[in-house]
């Protein structure tokens, strides 16, 4: 049995390294070529903003390195080193009911990984983003925002938790379905219920005051064939500069989201040119097909860990005394992130593909690409984007295209 324990660990270290392997790809070929301007951007970028926007993407690489090593040290611990033993007998020897056992194993681990995690949170927030010009948080509203999402996360775990737990005491066979449906409904539900409770808790939403531009922006959708009935101005600039526009809701809900520095630093026709690559995610059906390959994969998740689970294997494998369902998931887990490292990169490639269905989307629907065009080039400005990210690391890590790439490609539509 020590064989396929030792197999587990040097496959976890080798999807490990090749993390870092590709993060040393990403820095070196932005070393060889971030000093070039690009042809896009000439006359719209200059050396001292190409040194920022390297420096930005060094020092948040490094820092993901140290944080990242913390991470696997405390996860190798836990797993190897008898803390999870220690830690399941403990909640075991309290002979309590299975749901409040699972209540009490699952909460107290995530607490105990916001606490641990919180120290590079709050490094990255208010050392690097404020250094490179992007936080604009206070300690204040940070606090604020880290107790109600501990305490949102909490009553939504609750919830998860407890109905997932009676779902699997209640029908030992068939808890896998019925647990993948109960999960289907949940986030078809959220995303019914978010605009107007979850987002509400975090920003404040204002109807746009333009009344031109949002009659604009309603053309534009109408000649898409979406209909949007409000459109709102999101305080974002009460945490970040970072700049985004997105739709809320699903269904009857579906609202216009735009943030304030996004209005403040975009032109109107760049802001519509988004919104219309935007509108080619939901009149593509992007968004139910992704929902839909999820779902798929989930369900043979659910019917694997039914399977694996109704054994003690994991258990003897990882030298837990007491073989607890909680204990046993954890252990899955692991696994399974290991063994679906080789989807990463293809839920990528979908979703860039997605992308430039989008961008397609919007040049056809605005008639205009270089308004599109303009915008990316702005946003990668703002954004501090690395514009000579090595190939093989942005194949793997990135759901969009390289700016460069993108911009290539729609001007290539429409020679």
């Amino acid at each position: 049995m020590i064989i396929y324990l030792i197999i587990i660990i040097i496959a976890y270290l080798l999807v490990t390294a090749f993390g870092y392997l590709l993060d040393y790809l990403n820095l070196s070929n932005l070393k060889k070529y971030g000093s070039l301007i690009p042809h896009e951007f000439e006359g719209k970028i200059d050396q001292e903003l190409l040194i920022k926007t390297r420096n930005y993407t060094v020092e948040k690489t490094k820092f993901g390195f140290i944080s990242s090593i913390f991470d696997n040290i405390i996860l190798l611990l836990f797993l190897f080193g008898g803390i999870l033993n220690i830690y399941n007998s403990w909640v075991a020897s309290m002979q309590m009911h299975f749901i409040l056992s699972g209540l009490a194993f699952f909460l107290l681990l995530t607490y105990a990984q916001t606490i641990i995690s919180t120290p590079f949170s709050l490094y990255g927030t208010f050392k690097i983003e404020r250094k490179y010009g992007f936080n604009t948080m206070t300690m204040k509203l940070w606090i604020i925002d880290f107790i109600k999402s501990l305490m949102l996360s909490t009553v939504l775990m609750g919830i998860l938790l407890s109905v997932g737990l009676l779902l699997i005491q209640k029908s030992p066979e068939l808890w896998w379905f019925y647990l993948w449906c109960f999960f289907f409904a949940f986030t078809i539900f959220m995303m019914y219920i978010s605009p107007y409770v979850l987002e509400p808790l975090f920003n404040k939403f204002t109807p746009i005051e333009d009344e031109a531009f949002v009659d604009d922006i309603k053309v534009l959708m109408q000649n898409a064939g979406i209909k949007v009935n409000r459109v709102f101005k999101m305080d974002a600039s009460k945490r970040t500069k970072h700049t985004n526009a997105y739709f809320s809701g699903i269904g009857k809900v579906k609202r216009i989201v735009l943030f304030d520095t996004l209005i403040e630093k975009l032109e109107k026709d760049e802001i519509l040119s988004v919104l219309a690559h935007e509108a080619g995610h939901w009149k593509k059906r992007h968004l139910l097909k992704m929902l839909a390959v999820t779902e798929l994969i989930a369900l043979a998740v659910s019917f694997i860990a039914f399977k694996t689970l109704q054994s003690d294997l994991l258990a003897k494998l990882f030298n837990i005394t007491e073989s607890t369902f909680f204990a046993k998931v954890i252990i899955l887990s692991f696994i399974l992130s290991i063994a679906g490292f080789p989807l990463t990169p293809l839920f990528n490639l979908f979703s860039r593909r997605n992308e430039y269905e989008a961008d397609r989307f919007s040049s056809e629907l605005t008639g205009n690409p270089e308004h599109m065009i303009s915008s990316l080039v702005k946003l990668s400005k703002d954004n501090l984007s690395n514009l000579h990210p090595h190939p093989l690391y942005s194949f793997f890590h990135y759901s969009h295209p390289p700016v460069l790439e993108r911009i290539r490609k729609m001007r290539g539509l429409h020679k």
